[in-house]
């Protein structure tokens, strides 16, 4: 019921205008490069099992997080294909430990060069256990694909697209001062830089796992443009941090919710576009690869569609190529 109740109050602040809000400013060509009305990006949170292992939403987080990443691995294959089919890049912001074909133990330990989280708890998650890497089966991904999977990235890599791999942290940490100390985050992003380098891929965009926001000076100096956060939904802008990093504010996710028919989706995220254009604002999409199939086979073709039919009106670009845009 509550679930529901939510459902058609969102629904009403979409119908009224209220969400996403729409932020001005007072010249957007800061912001959306001639001769396009608005930039869409859309971004991807690239996990496997690493994401869900702890969550608290489920009575065996482990088995649940094995699942996902089944699904994901075979969803990711159907995205890749309908991108290239309507030219649509995204940004895969991809957990490091996925670089690997393999990984063993050192010492009894998984990754024993890497420092480990303390026990915390979050919003989402909750580790008590023995040890951050203790799920890690230290095998390949032929044995476990579900912990590593360079096949898949290879086969972004070889899309018609020129998609954009992203970093994750290499073990979808935490990253709120406070729980990750500015050590812990600096081995993982420095060990990410060291896999993805193997294919060829020099990483500049960053999303925070579980949009655990901190240690953004950390991400500056190991040479990171750009987080997304998810403080609310907005048609925006970005903003540029005293650091120098640029902070891209969510619009919506695409995912599937029961309460709401596929009809519906499909309106929301093309209204979504429009408002997009018609306001000069920037929109962030952004989405789990494990969702539910049906986002793929009756959602997304339309969407993709659409934004495909006023690309001569919308910049559709990776994270990396806007902020680059922003810099110059």
């Amino acid at each position: 019921m509550k679930r529901k109740i939510q459902a058609e109050l969102s629904k009403i602040k979409f119908n009224l205008g209220l969400s996403p809000e729409i932020s001005h400013v007072y010249d957007y060509r800061n912001f959306v490069p001639e001769p396009y009305s608005s930039v869409v990006l859309i971004s991807a949170d690239f996990e496997l099992a690493w994401a869900w292992r702890y969550a608290k939403s489920y009575k065996n987080a482990l088995f649940s997080a094995i699942q996902l990443a089944k699904q994901e691995r075979k969803n990711i294959p159907d995205i890749v294909s309908l991108c290239d089919k309507f030219n649509i890049p995204i940004t895969w912001a991809t957990v490091g430990h996925l670089f690997l074909e393999s990984c063993e133990k050192d010492k009894d330990f998984a990754h024993s060069d890497i420092p480990r989280l303390s026990h915390f708890e979050n919003q989402f998650w909750k580790f008590s256990g023995e040890d951050w890497y203790e799920h890690d089966p230290c095998s390949n991904f032929e044995i476990d694909s579900v912990w590593y999977c360079p096949d898949l990235i290879k086969l972004i890599q070889a899309s018609y697209v020129n998609h954009e791999l992203a970093c994750h942290t290499f073990s979808h940490i935490d990253c709120r001062n406070g729980i990750c100390s500015p050590k812990v985050i600096q081995a993982e992003l420095r060990k990410c830089k060291e896999v993805a380098k193997d294919f060829g891929v020099q990483l500049s965009s960053f999303v925070h796992p579980g949009h655990t926001i901190g240690n953004l000076d950390i991400l500056k100096e190991e040479g990171f443009t750009n987080f997304r956060t998810d403080y609310r939904n907005v048609l925006g802008y970005p903003k540029k941090h005293n650091n120098g990093l640029w902070e891209l504010e969510q619009t919506t996710e695409f995912n599937f919710r029961n309460e709401w028919t596929i009809d519906h989706h499909v309106k929301r995220y093309i209204e979504i576009i429009k408002r997009s254009i018609t306001t000069n604002t920037v929109c962030v999409f952004w989405f789990h690869p494990s969702f539910d199939p049906v986002v793929i086979h009756e959602i997304l073709p339309l969407v993709f569609s659409f934004l495909n039919s006023v690309r001569n009106k919308v910049w559709i670009t990776t994270h990396e190529e806007y902020v680059n845009f922003l810099n110059r």
